[in-house]
């Protein structure tokens, strides 16, 4: 072993040491790498720096713009929201769902893309359920890696070793030879991740941060708003059809206070907050505050012509990106006490409607339009985002305090959303047709999103991870220098060497160990470039078809599943699952051990020695 490659070892098990050791900071112990091997003379500066200009660097940083364009056009929240509809308030289900949604999107585009664009997805989601993010993160990550194992085209190794078939004389794989065995790997990770979640929450995990904002839930309960809540739908024959709002004085002598309605326009429903010129037409779903359960006993909606309809949840958690809730306190030099809330003219004036009063802590109830207003009390008013950051201008009389967590969602460019999904739907065609290399089809589709406004280029800068994108350079000059110094071929040469003798079933799992540990080093694709060659030559020194060993490598190449630096799907979550070195160490190092079992137990079944 000569000296350039020692060095190189001492450096890489010095930077695996500070990774699990957690200090310094991943990012910084990749720059720290990145000014020690020059020193060492084993690669020269530029060779070192090469990462900065490496295509999947640039393509990282792309995805995680074009994520964000999903983001602030509303795209990812109509997703989450999806995925919580279908899951409802079971995590379990929700867990299965998302894998399901990513391994099946991975498949057929990049596997990293995905996992980037699902990443605000899955923070939103785990917000609105109370999940902590750990607990979805990990097999976010998990099933983008598996995607890999679904079809021909899901990644770069899969069509290295096709090719290497190939040129050794063979037939080469089909585009659905490896999705049985990547099914079954998939339902191994689901069944895997659901019982492994547990241990992915550190107890200290969410220690000095500030404390979580209240939620629109929240709000509703505080105010005693769920009782209250009614999805009413104007019939054709009910006398309010056609009729301005403010002519039929629902609420004074109704008890019914109309927030916004639903109405059906064509192929999608509209959400249209309710003010007083605001004109009732039949088939409306009113979205309304009734000031007594007992209202729609009384036999007003039958009068009205109105005919209840189902409300799962609140409807201003089914609406969170559009209508919006915000408490509003009365400052000292405010002129509004003493007044009634029919005086407010809030509606009128602010376009918002007042749907609950608090006075000295305590949720008032009935009808609340003829309530003077004291000092001390507090507002709860519900309307569009829009309005409610109007009024927050508004300081001498209104005071807005702290508004929900949900403000967050709120899609800046919503109405940008169609531009959104045809620049990602471009993406992916031009990344499934490999008429341009992937880097180039999400830079067009970044170009895209900026031209139709659906990010800025301050939100787009923003948007990067940066410290990701070192963590990724400083680590690739290692790929260079273990081939330099022979440190690849050594370990290559001590699997044909020591195994020649051994059964195929024993060499299979050689070759996955082997495979999947230099992929903790160099890229997934380098690494199928390095061993595929290795394992068509010991199949054909054991006189058996090379089908199976080129199919292991190519597994092995996706069963990134063991360190955080093997993998830019795993470096993605990273961050946003608070991990630290050591928990893909203890999640993933079991869970590769059953991949190889899998895998070396149907291959030889699917293709046989």
């Amino acid at each position: 072993m000569n000296p350039d490659l020692l060095w190189v070892l001492g450096l890489l098990a010095g930077a695996v040491t500070l990774f699990v050791i957690g200090k310094p900071r991943m990012d910084v112990v990749a720059l720290l790498v990145l000014v020690a091997l020059p020193l060492s003379g084993v690669l020269d500066l530029q060779q070192t720096l090469a990462g900065f200009s490496d295509a999947n660097v640039i393509l990282i940083a792309a995805l995680f713009v074009i994520g964000d364009g999903l983001v602030r056009t509303g795209i990812a929240y109509r997703l989450g929201d999806w995925l919580v509809t279908k899951a409802g308030s079971s995590e379990t289900r929700l867990l299965i769902l998302l894998m399901l949604a990513v391994a099946g999107l991975g498949s057929v585009m990049s596997s990293t893309g995905v996992v980037a664009i699902f990443i605000p997805v899955v923070l939103g989601v785990a917000a609105r359920l109370r999940i902590a993010p750990a607990r979805l993160m990990m097999p976010l990550a998990f099933a983008g890696l598996i995607s890999g194992m679904l079809t021909l085209v899901a990644t770069p190794p899969n069509l290295v070793v096709h090719a290497e078939l190939r040129r050794a004389g063979l037939d080469g794989f089909g585009f659905f030879d490896l999705t049985p065995i990547g099914l079954a790997v998939l339902l191994l990770g689901i069944g895997y991740m659901l019982i492994a979640r547990r241990w992915l929450v550190r107890m200290d995990a969410g220690e000095g941060g500030e404390p979580p904002r209240l939620t629109l839930a929240d709000l509703a309960e505080r105010y005693s708003l769920s009782e209250r809540e009614r999805r009413l739908q104007v019939r054709a024959d009910s006398p309010l059809a056609n009729q301005v709002l403010n002519e039929l004085q629902l609420r004074r002598d109704h008890g019914i206070n109309v927030i916004a309605i639903e109405r059906r326009q064509r192929l999608r429903t509209l959400l249209l907050m309710a003010n007083g010129n605001t004109l009732l037409e039949p088939g409306d779903v009113l979205l309304v505050d009734i000031a007594s359960p007992t209202i729609g006993l009384l036999g007003s909606y039958q009068a009205l012509g109105l005919e209840p309809m189902p409300l799962p949840h609140s409807y201003f958690s089914l609406h969170a990106h559009e209508l919006g809730l915000a408490e509003v306190a009365l400052p000292p030099e405010s002129q509004l006490p003493g007044k009634t809330i029919q005086e407010l003219g809030f509606r009128s004036q602010h376009k918002l409607n007042v749907v609950g009063l608090r006075r000295q802590g305590q949720a008032l109830e009935g009808v609340l339009v003829d309530e003077k207003l004291k000092a001390s009390d507090t507002l709860l008013v519900g309307g569009s985002w829009r309005d409610i950051h109007r009024l927050q201008g508004l300081s001498r009389d209104f005071l807005v305090l702290s508004l929900p967590a949900e403000v967050a969602e709120v899609a800046p460019a919503a109405r940008k959303a169609p531009y959104a999904l045809l620049s990602l739907a471009v993406m992916v065609l031009l990344m499934v047709s490999g008429l341009v290399p992937n880097v180039q089809a999400a830079l067009i589709a970044c170009l895209l999103m900026g031209a139709f406004r659906c990010i800025d280029l301050d939100s787009a800068y923003r948007a990067i991870h940066w410290p990701t994108l070192i963590l990724i350079v400083g680590m690739l000059p290692f790929a260079q220098a273990l081939q330099q110094t022979g440190g690849v071929e050594l370990a290559v040469q001590g699997l044909v060497g020591g195994l020649g003798d051994a059964g195929p079933h024993l060499i299979l799992a050689s070759l996955f160990a082997l495979t999947a540990v230099i992929g903790l080093f160099i890229s997934n694709t380098a690494t199928a470039v390095l061993m595929a060659p290795v394992a068509i030559a010991t199949a054909q020194a054991l006189d058996v078809s090379p089908l199976p060993f080129a199919m292991t490598v190519a597994l092995a190449a996706s069963a990134a599943f063991m360190t955080p630096i093997s993998s830019p799907v795993n470096t993605l979550v990273l961050g946003p699952g608070q991990y630290r070195f050591g928990d893909f160490v203890r999640i993933g190092v079991p869970f590769t051990l059953l991949v190889m079992m899998v895998s070396v137990l149907l291959v030889p079944l699917i293709f046989p020695l």
